[in-house]
């Protein structure tokens, strides 16, 4: 493997260019510099491999909602996804793949957790501090993503349940769902993935709902070796695909702009609903009250036909508290359950590392 070396100056080590994080953006970032000829960089990332989100995320039933032909690198593309919607191992292999292919391991500063940045003004370059040692940069590139810390509600008695109680971001594999009671927070876009995963294996399952997602149907399927094969003999028949997705997601956005646009996309939904839930009280509960697109438009097949289970009941009361070995909701009724599994979503618009990194006048 070649090596990337690194300078020593004033006791910190020096680089070009620094780049924070290790999925996609910084990934894409590290290999169009190389592609531009610069290999004076370094990429830090605070775990012990690339991947970023679709490292951290192995809940059951992980996949991306974002085709595969446009859910990837425009100039490595992928003949071999085996599904239209590719599932979470695919994707962090692919990664993995592209920085092994373009060279980038070697730039690579593994278990380096960015605790701050500081613009030094008057040396003009960047003072890095990590979990293991100083590095100075004239350049920083911050790729650490808006879904990498976890955001967990501030429940009432959370600290005394004895059960188990994890993010769908750091799912525990060594915790055995089979048979158990199970509460699982949050309807976004990680819990409609989950619940239909673990509604089979579990004795009682409990959904807590605040608000009502619109879900239109996924339209996936596998792709069979005829189909790779093609992508792999003629390339540029995947960049017509990948095209074509792109295009119909941008009439999306045009939609998003002009609510009349959606009213088609809000009967599908509709109609969506009533074909998955026979159940005239759950699908009341199921209906969001506001127009398709104010929040973010979620694809299932499988996510209202697991809650129309005998096992799952959905609760769109509050919580109130969470005592030893139950959450009471604020209509007084309280559910024993062995564990809360948070699908509760990230901190997208306040993300912590943000606070670590000060520009010019210590901004």
């Amino acid at each position: 493997m070649e090596l990337c070396d690194d300078k020593i100056a004033g006791g910190a080590t020096t680089t070009r260019i620094a780049i924070i994080g290790s999925g996609f953006g910084g990934l894409g970032a590290a290999i169009r510099l190389k592609q531009e000829g610069i290999d004076d960089f370094v990429v830090f990332e605070r775990a012990a491999d690339v991947g970023g989100v679709w490292r951290d995320n192995t809940y059951p039933g992980c996949a991306c909602d974002v085709e595969s032909h446009l859910y990837s690198f425009s100039f490595a593309p992928n003949p071999e996804w085996s599904h239209s919607f590719s599932r979470q191992p695919e994707i962090r292999d692919y990664l993995r793949r592209c920085a092994e292919d373009y060279r980038i391991m070697p730039h690579l500063r593994f278990a380096h957790e960015v605790r701050e940045a500081v613009w030094e003004t008057d040396a003009r370059r960047w003072r890095i501090e990590t979990s293991r040692g100083t590095f100075t940069a004239a350049v920083l590139i911050v790729a650490a993503g808006s879904l990498s810390d976890a955001a967990i509600p501030k429940l009432k008695g959370l600290e005394k349940f004895r059960g188990r109680a994890f993010h769908t971001s750091r799912w525990e594999h060594g915790f055995d769902l089979a048979g158990r009671r199970i509460a699982v927070v949050g309807t976004g876009a990680s819990a409609i993935q989950l619940v239909p995963a673990i509604q089979p294996v579990v004795d009682r399952l409990y959904v807590f709902q605040r608000t009502a997602p619109w879900i239109v149907p996924r339209r996936d399927r596998p792709l069979d070796a005829r189909e790779r094969r093609m992508f792999r003999r003629y390339p540029l028949s995947q960049s017509v695909r990948r095209a074509g997705i792109y295009w119909l997601r941008e009439i999306l956005g045009f939609a998003f702009r002009h609510a009349w646009a959606m009213r088609y996309l809000q009967i599908i939904a509709r109609r969506h609903l009533e074909r998955s839930v026979t159940d005239s009280v759950l699908r009341r509960k199921l209906t969001p009250d506001y127009t398709i697109g104010c929040k973010r438009i979620l694809i299932s097949n499988d996510y209202l036909p697991a809650l129309a289970q005998a096992n799952v009941e959905l609760v769109t009361a509050g919580i109130d508290e969470v005592r030893e070995h139950a959450i009471i909701s604020d209509d007084g009724v309280e559910r024993r359950v062995d564990a809360i599994i948070f699908g509760t979503g990230f901190h997208v618009t306040d993300p912590p590392f943000a606070a670590h990194v000060r520009g010019r006048d210590g901004r």
